[in-house]
């Protein structure tokens, strides 16, 4: 696999195992507290029309738009995804925006969902609607961004089947982890995997922007590597400053939404 190919497997599983993780949460707390049957139709419901929308607008992406345009919007989409998620990140690692906290967010969700439910409607696993939708709602639009991203970095190179199973492996795999470990997701590196993505986004953002604007990258592929790296110091100096110059005036605070 070429640099550009690699980084972007890396860019959409990483992205996809942040996003899935929220979105477990609440299809965990919506089974948990208005029952499983609702709540895995809701999400499977999501999955989808998530999927349908990337067949139906990734197909005329690929084949009927010119590559050096489609470079140009792609890598300006993914730069200001890739600059907002790095931004997040670096003011949460220094503390001035509040850590994710996903043991207290399902708590939170179970409490909202479980008033006024009947437990033995639940254990009948008949259908509620509310259920269907807090689930349904969660993935569909933890998953858009996903979807955003599969369609920006698979349609800019051609790799729109790599990019989307990437995001499979990655949603498979939550899925699977999230089973094992049932509601231990605080233990998810989150802010950690967020700042990585964010790197990689803004990374090859820049990078497809500048060919389709005919610049000449030196090293091709592997002048990404060095975006990468320029990302990562500018990351870890703004970390640096914010915690230093700027400090919180206060602890941080755990975060109760899913953002």
């Amino acid at each position: 696999m070429t640099t550009s190919a690699v980084v972007l497997v890396l860019a959409v599983f990483g992205a996809s195992a942040v996003e899935m993780v929220e979105a477990l949460t609440i299809v965990v707390a919506s089974g948990t507290s208005r029952g499983w049957r609702s709540a895995l139709e809701g999400a499977g419901v999501a999955v989808v029309v998530l999927a349908a929308i990337v067949g139906a607008v990734g197909v005329p992406l690929v084949h009927l738009v010119p590559i050096n345009a489609l470079r140009v919007v792609v890598g300006s989409i993914l730069l200001v995804l890739g600059l907002n998620w790095l931004r997040k990140a670096i003011l949460r690692s220094s503390g001035h925006i509040a850590i994710h906290d996903e043991d207290l967010i399902y708590k939170k969700t179970v409490a909202s969902l479980s008033a006024g439910v009947d437990p033995g409607a639940r254990r009948r696993e008949q259908r509620d609607a509310v259920g269907f939708a807090v689930a349904f709602k969660g993935v569909f639009l933890e998953g858009t961004e996903v979807v955003l991203i599969v369609l920006s970095l698979g349609s800019s190179d051609h790799r729109m089947l790599l990019a989307s199973l990437s995001a499979g492996v990655a949603i498979v795999l939550v899925t699977i982890v999230g089973i094992i470990v049932s509601r231990q997701l605080s233990e998810v590196p989150e802010n950690a995997m967020k700042m990585t993505v964010g790197i990689m986004l803004s990374s090859f953002g820049i990078f497809w922007a500048g060919e389709g604007a005919k610049v000449s990258w030196p090293g091709s592929d592997l002048f990404i590597l060095a975006l990468i790296g320029i990302f990562g110091a500018v990351a870890a100096a703004g970390i640096a400053l914010m915690r230093t110059r700027f400090p919180a005036p206060q602890p941080t605070l755990v975060a109760a939404e899913v953002s």
